[in-house]
């Protein structure tokens, strides 16, 4: 790993932070807090969201036809979820301990709150519950398909992948077969020692670099 891609690494990091810290920043003007879990506004705000909150009969009734067409097809979507969160469960609690690998903690990317949304009706709240449901297995997937890949084949394309994984930065360059052999075992290492994070990061560089 060269010191210019370990920098760059670094300052993606570094930007990661700040768009988080004004993330909150701007989560802070709507008043709420979270307790267990659960998402309590402040009681005006909680008025104010109930005043704007649209009619399940009105819903239903301003519902483009097509939508609702296609709704149970976009719901059918639950049973392979369901089958690969359970897979998922499997996969890590049988193989991660073989491999020395941590865990990926669900609770990370499967995050329900919207529900405490007062602006949105049941039908609302439903979607949203579907939608945080699919894309959080999505990240789920994805961070599992990451350390297994940063296990078995941490070894970069020779074609640019769009929207890499977090650990792909630290992979083995295509065709570099006397580094692969010497530092697999360094990245192997490095992906034991991860903390339990949302970070995805490694320690130190896979190369010995």
């Amino acid at each position: 790993m060269s010191p210019n891609v370990d920098e760059l690494i670094r300052k993606m990091h570094d930007l990661e932070e700040e768009l988080e810290v004004e993330y909150h920043n701007r989560r802070a003007q709507f008043d709420f807090t979270i307790n267990e879990k659960r998402v309590r506004f402040a009681e005006e705000v909680a008025r104010q969201q109930r005043r704007l909150k649209t009619g399940l009969f009105r819903y239903i009734l301003e519902a483009r036809l097509l939508n609702v067409i296609s709704a149970p097809l976009i719901y059918l979507g639950f049973v392979p979820f369901i089958v690969l969160d359970l897979y998922l469960f499997l996969y890590q609690s049988i193989c991660f301990p073989i491999y020395g690998i941590h865990k990926v903690k669900r609770s990370d990317y499967l995050v329900f709150d919207r529900e405490d949304l007062q602006y949105l009706n049941i039908i609302e709240k439903f979607n949203c519950f579907y939608c945080s449901y699919g894309n959080g297995l999505a990240a789920l997937v994805r961070e599992i398909g990451a350390r297994t890949e940063q296990y078995w084949c941490p070894i970069k394309h020779a074609r640019r992948i769009r929207d890499a994984h977090s650990r792909y930065p630290r992979f083995f360059e295509f065709g570099d077969a006397e580094t692969y052999g010497k530092g697999l075992e360094r990245i192997r290492n490095a992906l034991r020692a991860t903390s339990k994070n949302n970070s995805g990061s490694t320690t130190g560089s896979i190369d010995g670099k």
